[in-house]
């Protein structure tokens, strides 16, 4: 998912769950900074590096791909946007090292989800609840990859079409210019360059069939290769449009309105006569919906949505005596929070693969095992 479904249909999705418009700015803003919360703007804002959401290309490129460098990736991307659906999964005939990296692909409805909803509620602040929704909404935009660099999880092969409205199918192309912008009309995307090394950064997410998870508009077929590449078939329409339901359930859980959290469960009656003007917006053939999912929200509210812009709040936390009570300084605790949790969770399933963890007893605990153990990683850096 990109700025316009994290961002403002986020914002919108708050404001049916019962927040207020300053609420939902920041939640939509916090939801949107996971994107953007790379190690060089933290460096930018003498923050700590360990709070990192996302990875910028050129932070890729220069990624150590030795142990620990592969747990400080694995930490960033399995936590904030390929969380793991299943860490006990089971699949027959295969090794214990591939086992581990095939419980890291990411899905919906998951024990973790739960977690993070909760802990996105237990952390008592809007940024905390907007991290929480962008990673509840990338399970179902990001689902069938992980976040970890991995040829036989993450490779996929030429056998993809999109299918279209009327059954009908076509072909979709990949090619490997950076520079190219995708094109939706003639289905040409771009998509990171095949690599047979199986923890080159290539291989990380869904990087080898490059934005196309996050278009809602797209109905493809593809051969995923932890699938064996037999035939699997993605519904970004159903998924998203569940994705922005799934989000305003778990937003008045937080608010206090839901006594509590449950998978697969979806709130329709804050969407009762929006339902075709939401899949309008989803199902529109375009790269990006910001301009339609803005203007739904603003009529929603009633208030205007002002452009995100990644600046807004670096003064604040430069100038601030007090950094933890800034808004990004919030912002960074709760990103710390749930990276522990994530990192402490897949830790205990019996994987090393995202580094140290520990048994969730206590959140400061947790936290302190990650923040050592992110330490050791960055003096690799």
């Amino acid at each position: 998912m990109q700025i316009d479904f994290h961002y403002y249909a986020t914002y919108s999705a708050a404001i049916l769950a019962g927040y207020s418009h300053e609420e939902a700015l920041a939640i939509g803003y916090s939801s949107i900074t996971v994107d953007f919360c790379t190690k060089t703007l933290l460096t930018k804002l003498e923050a700590p590096r360990i709070a990192a959401t996302s990875q910028s290309q050129m932070e890729l490129m220069d990624a150590p791909t030795d142990v620990m460098g592969l747990q400080d990736i694995t930490r960033i991307w399995s936590s904030f946007h390929f969380l793991p659906k299943d860490l006990y999964a089971e699949k027959e005939k295969c090794s214990r090292k591939y086992l581990k990296k095939y419980r890291l692909i990411c899905g919906p409805n998951g024990d973790l989800v739960k977690d993070t909803v909760e802990n996105g509620k237990a952390s008592g602040t809007l940024q905390g609840v907007g991290i929480a929704m962008h990673v509840l909404a990338d399970t179902w935009a990001h689902m069938y990859f992980a976040g970890t660099p991995s040829l036989v999880i993450n490779n996929t092969d030429d056998h993809f079409y999109e299918i279209l409205p009327d059954g009908t199918e076509e072909h979709i192309s990949f090619r490997h210019n950076p520079l190219a912008p995708d094109d939706a009309e003639k289905r040409i995307y771009t998509s990171s360059i095949y690599q047979s090394n199986e923890n080159n950064i290539m291989n990380l997410g869904h990087g080898r069939v490059g934005h196309l998870p996050d278009y809602g508009y797209c109905v493809y077929k593809y051969l995923p290769s932890w699938g064996e590449y037999r035939e699997f078939v993605k519904d970004n329409p159903s998924d998203y449009n569940k994705a922005y339901r799934q989000m305003i359930y778990a937003m008045k859980y937080i608010r206090g309105v839901n006594d509590k959290f449950c998978l697969d469960t979806y709130d329709e009656e804050a969407v009762k006569g929006y339902e075709e003007e939401i899949d309008k917006i989803i199902k529109t053939r375009r790269l990006l919906d910001s301009e339609d999912w803005k203007a739904f929200g603003e009529r929603l509210s009633g208030e205007t949505i002002p452009d995100y812009d990644i600046d807004t709040y670096q003064d604040e936390y430069l100038n601030a005596a007090e950094k933890k009570e800034t808004f990004l300084g919030k912002f960074i605790d709760a990103a710390i929070n749930h990276k522990a949790m994530v990192t402490s969770k897949i830790y205990e399933s019996g994987s090393m693969l995202a580094g140290y963890g520990v048994v969730q007893d206590r959140r400061k605990v947790a936290m302190e095992m990650v923040k050592n153990s992110l330490k050791v990683g960055d003096e690799n850096d």
